[in-house]
């Protein structure tokens, strides 16, 4: 299980806190998801969780051990909201090597499926790929890392309704398996996906109920 216990972060260029004592829970098969607007705080949260930025209090802890940035980066997997300005690789084989110290072709192959890409050729370019495919790609990316704990910012943005549904069923596998949270303006759309919400406000975290996500 992943906690956060009274996490706080506050950027020497903002006037108040971005989190302020932010605590909670993530277990495995459990997905979670929390909601905020633009601006509230929410990658920085993701940000913070996985490794890439250092709270300024609290702690991140896994099975109830406090774990080291270097620790988070390896136990998280981070989908960014917009996936494609953050491919390295000039192909698709490429981009799932990346990071790899032994690349298994079959695993590979068998993550692709998994996300819906198995019949997109490995020699293909990413930029060449739709908006839902390469948010699929980044995916596979992160899932060939085996991370304990999925982290999503913002994963239906920009998709449209058709290709919206396809990655909400596949996120209710993904969850099943890992500890998943996904943050998002449109809790609305994560109705029978997640199992647990909360609001972020003015740095805050605050339970939310069920019947409040739309």
């Amino acid at each position: 299980m992943l906690e956060l216990q009274a996490l706080s972060y506050h950027p020497a260029t903002a006037a108040a806190p971005v989190l302020h004592e932010v605590s909670l829970q993530l277990a495995s098969g459990e997905p979670a998801l929390v909601a905020g607007r633009s601006g509230s705080g929410k990658t920085t949260l993701l940000e913070l969780i996985s490794g890439l930025a250092e709270p300024d209090g609290g702690q991140i802890r896994w099975d109830g051990e406090p774990l080291t940035a270097r620790q988070r980066r390896w136990l998280c997997g981070l989908v960014f909201q917009f996936p494609e300005r953050h491919f390295l690789g000039l192909s698709v084989g490429q981009e799932l090597r990346l990071g790899q110290r032994r690349f298994d072709s079959q695993r590979a192959s068998r993550v692709m499926e998994q996300v819906g890409l198995g019949d997109i050729s490995l020699q293909q370019a990413p930029e060449r790929l739709s908006g839902g495919q390469q948010r699929r790609l980044s995916l596979a990316v992160q899932l060939l890392r085996d991370p304990r704990v999925l982290l999503l910012d913002e994963p239906t943005a920009g998709l449209d309704w058709t290709v919206r549904e396809e990655v909400l069923a596949l996120l209710l596998e993904l969850g099943r398996e890992r500890a998943l949270l996904i943050v998002t303006h449109e809790p609305e759309l994560f109705r029978g996906v997640v199992q647990k919400a909360w609001r972020l406000e003015q740095g805050h975290l605050l339970t939310m109920p069920p019947d409040a996500m739309g």
